[in-house]
């Protein structure tokens, strides 16, 4: 199947969407066509993504990558509409002795920005190391989205949060907290939007960027 036709991004903007989709139990590739089908997005970006999510392409055209974190079924996966400047790649992160963690890299044709798709750790130190590590290693123009697993300030030196406020995911189906987040420096968010979307635990987040015309 060819890729979708057109997209909803305005002039310099991009559309990014991103979605913790609870592996094995939660969305489907199918599920994964219907967003796309419904935002149109420019990059989607995708956390606890299975090998079964290597069909998109066959569903819905476009380019695809997978990053399966170390030792574990799933991982952090991306998609666009439009062919990547060069291939995404999986940067390894600082963490704990259970769960190795690493950030997709991703460098879109028309974005101007790099952008890194993450599935942080859950502890409250960890993560936030994690985030200062991508701030030192990505460029001036970028962009941090997904899965923070964090509550409170990012304490993320020189990027902004520019999220959706809204909750993002229940915790053990009982607390909303907002743990899907973006960060960007060097850039521009002109819209931030929480999904209505149930199959998972997670609901997708929405951003539109644009790269800014000066850094601060």
């Amino acid at each position: 199947m060819s890729a979708l036709p057109g997209h909803t991004s305005h002039g310099t903007e991009r559309k990014i969407v991103s979605w913790n989709l609870l592996r094995l139990v939660g969305a489907t590739p199918r599920d994964v066509a219907q967003l796309v089908a419904e935002e149109r997005p420019d990059l989607l970006l995708m956390q606890e993504a299975t090998a079964d999510f290597d069909a998109l392409p066959r569903l819905i055209g476009g380019h695809y990558a997978r990053s399966p974190l170390p030792g574990r079924i799933h991982g952090v996966a991306c998609w666009s509409p439009a062919p990547f400047r060069r291939h995404p790649v999986a940067c390894t992160l600082p963490s704990g002795p259970l769960v190795r963690r690493v950030a997709q890299m991703i460098e879109c044709s028309t974005f101007g920005f790099t952008v890194a798709n993450v599935h942080l750790s859950h502890g409250q130190i960890m993560n936030r190391r994690q985030l200062r590590r991508l701030g030192e290693i990505l460029p001036a123009h970028a962009a941090v989205l997904g899965d923070f697993n964090l509550v409170g300030p990012t304490l993320m030196p020189h990027f902004h949060d520019v999220g959706p406020r809204a909750p993002t995911h229940r915790m053990v189906d009982m607390l909303p907290i907002r743990i899907d987040r973006c960060m960007v420096r060097g850039l521009t968010c002109r819209e931030a939007r929480v999904l209505e979307n149930y199959v998972s635990d997670h609901r997708p987040i929405t951003v539109r960027l644009e790269r800014s015309s000066s850094h601060r």
